[in-house]
């Protein structure tokens, strides 16, 4: 079986056709195998699927600044790719998105441009991504798949192709059903960081650690399973799908509150964290308005190169509007690039890890632990650090020199 990889970055397709990857977990020489093998090639031109037999849609699915989503990106492809479809292709979306998205939306752009009909002329199926980057544990082939076709027809098509390279797959009643267990997955998530991040709050009033809680109730081998709190939320999934359920739910008229609030509070920890950098500079007597500040941890989530969603940014920006000098370290994401939601940093660089460097710093913000980080470093070398990620738990500080976040 080979592969084409369509994009309409330039950039990235001259990178994979190199035999290199452009995306950190991904290893170069996995790209080069399937590339000098002949099992693989990029490009930028869709008529190239006028000679392929299934095409699986994995582009973003953001939210517009109303928290409305936006799902262009999907539509636009089907644009592009719909007059090039032809009888017995499979088209399966993997974006998440709404339920609904797959059998409505997705079918109509395609139907009305190629004139051929989903179901009879060619096949139509959603089957969402699950992936864990950073994870060394998690692979594509290992991890249940769900797969929901349009008809029963439809189903048959995907789970043929999927099955050559997932060893688990799971075929649900419909595209909907998929749709929304995807959904579900991750506002699972959403909501019981939630919870972890407003009782760290509660347990914080009370001088109880919630990391040392999170410990102790994860030793129960049932009911329970663990998540812990940051300084808010990043990456593609968590802080955007559940709002798309929210948003489907609307024209329903059905309200989700656990959902809505679950964002609320997430969304309000960069500035719970704020509060904390500001009892930690006052502790040695220095004001947040002119204070340098270096923020570790720019991606998302630990050893990823992903910054997308980040509150880092949303951390910079509410230290840069307080008055403090600003920078981050991070070896993931060496430049920040341009991105619609933080174009006002792009071009900036992260800054070197030395002693001279940290040690010139008021205070020090972990945002993300990566593994890779030295610890014990910046121990020796930062007055003061704010930990919102427990990074410092069996490091050896000085009294007052940490406060957790």
């Amino acid at each position: 079986m080979s592969v084409i990889g369509l994009d309409v970055d330039q950039s990235k397709i001259e990178i994979l056709n190199r035999g290199e990857s452009f995306i950190e977990h991904i290893a170069s020489e996995s790209v080069a195998r399937f590339r000098d093998a002949g099992k693989f090639e990029a490009s930028t031109d869709f008529s190239l699927i006028a000679d392929v037999t299934a095409v699986i849609i994995c582009v973003p699915t953001p939210l517009s600044k109303n928290r409305e989503p936006d799902i262009s990106y999907v539509l636009r492809t089907a644009e592009a790719m719909a007059p090039y479809l032809h009888r017995g292709i499979l088209v399966a979306l993997e974006s998440t998105t709404y339920p609904g998205t797959t059998d409505t939306d997705l079918r109509r752009v395609l139907e009305d441009v190629s004139g051929l009909t989903a179901g009879v002329d060619f096949h139509l199926a959603f089957s969402p991504e699950r992936e864990d980057p950073g994870n060394p544990d998690s692979k594509v082939g290992k991890v249940p798949k769900l797969v929901g076709g349009y008809t029963p027809a439809c189903l048959e098509k995907p789970m043929a192709v999927y099955g050559r390279a997932i060893e688990n797959l799971v075929p649900v009643s419909s595209c909907c059903v998929a749709e929304a267990a995807k959904l579900l997955e991750n506002i699972f998530r959403s909501v019981n960081i939630a919870l972890v991040n407003e009782l760290k709050g509660v347990y914080d009033a009370m001088g109880i650690d919630i990391w040392e809680v999170v410990d102790a109730a994860k030793t129960k081998p049932f009911g329970y399973m663990p998540f812990y709190p940051g300084p808010g939320l990043g990456g593609h999934c968590i802080p955007i799908d559940p709002f798309y359920l929210t948003w489907k739910a609307r024209e329903f008229d059905q309200n989700t509150r656990f959902i809505e609030l679950a964002g609320e509070i997430n969304t309000s920890m960069p500035k719970y964290v704020m509060t904390k950098v500001s009892e930690a500079l006052n502790a040695h007597k220095k004001a947040i308005n002119g204070s340098r500040v270096l923020v570790v941890g720019l991606a998302y989530k630990p050893n990823v190169d992903d910054d997308l969603e980040s509150p880092s940014y949303a951390l910079l920006e509410l230290l840069k509007n307080a008055g403090s000098e600003v920078a981050y370290h991070d070896p993931y994401v060496p430049v920040i690039g341009m991105t619609r939601e933080h174009p006002q940093w792009a071009g900036v660089e992260s800054v070197e890890w030395n002693q001279e460097t940290v040690s010139g710093f008021d205070l020090v913000l972990i945002s993300t632990a990566h593994a890779c980080g030295d610890y014990q470093q910046l121990a020796d070398w930062a007055p003061c650090i704010v930990d919102t990620r427990n990074a410092m738990k069996e490091i050896a500080t000085a009294e007052g020199q940490v406060m957790k976040a």
